[in-house]
């Protein structure tokens, strides 16, 4: 995911915004042979985007090597100092869990 078009309609009514977690702060982005962006933003970008149309609330999957083969605990750290930053809530999905919202 690269960009949202019209992501403030996109985003009008969620309450949590599950994100792309290839990477927390470097673009994977790249041109495909047709000159289109293509690849994954950064986890930073994201928490952005909620920022800007005020959803509290992110969950990171699609996880990357910084988060897979790296310190989870330490990058899990470090995601929620800078939803701090962002003034929202973020964490890092687990294989089989279940979101429940109410």
């Amino acid at each position: 995911m690269i960009a949202i078009p019209d992501r403030t309609a996109a985003f009008a009514g969620i309450r949590v915004f599950v994100g792309d977690g290839a990477s927390p702060t470097r673009p994977l982005v790249r041109h495909d042979r047709s000159g289109a962006l293509v690849g994954h933003t950064t986890i930073r970008a994201q928490l952005g985007w909620c920022a800007q149309e005020r959803v509290a609330r992110m969950v990171t999957t699609h996880c990357g090597t910084p988060i897979v083969a790296g310190d989870e605990r330490a990058l899990g750290t470090r995601l929620r100092r800078m939803g701090r930053e962002w003034g929202v809530e973020v964490r890092i999905a687990r294989d089989g869990e279940e979101l429940v919202l109410r």
